[in-house]
């Protein structure tokens, strides 16, 4: 049994008895809110391992709660939401979301994000390697290995690798990536991105044109797995 606690805010009923069915059956507890203040207090109170939350609540948006969540709560979210735009998504994962999953969503898929989710939550931060299948990331010694054999990556190459495993299973937007590894002045340079990228995908995928590693969110950002 996974134990662990996880808080739906959503004011829908039929989506809370969905989630609710879904995650007491692969062993997490489960706690309900249908909206924003109580969801709030109910975090604040007692803390969850992993919060879901959609964006269209009836008191307060999904994004203003996060933006409140984000001042104190360090654990995972993932937005649930109808709301599939650009501009909902890159909000949502700039505002600090972990993980956005549009509505109809399948459960595997779901419950996979949250499995990626809770275990960056357990995760040793004083960790310097990260394992990945054929990868093997040095933080510390900046180096990479695949397959055992050492690769070669510039700077620039590394810190944007390294940026995107520490936060594995997550979306990071074009936006965070270009300000962490370039500076706050390069957010609209996307074209460095798809360049650098594209570089990594060359040397770490077995097949860059069918990553696995480093995956496009299309119109959003990328996603290490």
């Amino acid at each position: 049994m996974n134990k662990a606690e996880i808080l739906v805010v959503d004011d829908e009923p039929a989506i809370r008895k969905l989630l609710r069915i879904t995650l007491e059956s692969h062993g997490y507890a489960v706690r309900e809110a249908d909206n924003a203040r109580d969801g709030l207090v109910m975090a604040a109170n007692h803390p969850p391992e992993l919060v879901l939350i959609d964006i269209g609540l009836p008191d307060r948006s999904g994004h203003e709660v996060l933006k409140d969540l984000r001042d104190w709560y360090a654990k995972a979210v993932i937005v649930l939401s109808v709301r599939d735009g650009e501009a909902d998504i890159v909000r949502a994962l700039d505002l600090g979301a972990t993980d956005y999953i549009t509505k109809p969503f399948r459960s595997g898929e779901l419950l996979a994000r949250i499995r990626s989710a809770i275990r960056r939550n357990a995760a040793d931060p004083g960790s310097s390697i990260i394992v990945c299948d054929d990868l093997e990331i040095d933080l510390v010694g900046r180096a990479v290995k695949r397959d055992g054999g050492l690769v070669k990556l510039t700077a620039t190459e590394f810190n944007l690798l390294a940026l995107l495993a520490r936060n594995e299973g997550r979306v990071l937007t074009h936006r965070h990536l270009l300000k962490e590894v370039w500076g706050v002045g390069y957010q609209e340079e996307t074209h460095y991105l798809r360049v650098f990228v594209r570089a990594l995908r060359k040397k770490l995928e077995v097949d860059p044109e069918r990553p696995r590693h480093i995956t496009t969110e299309s119109g959003v950002g990328y996603r290490f797995s």
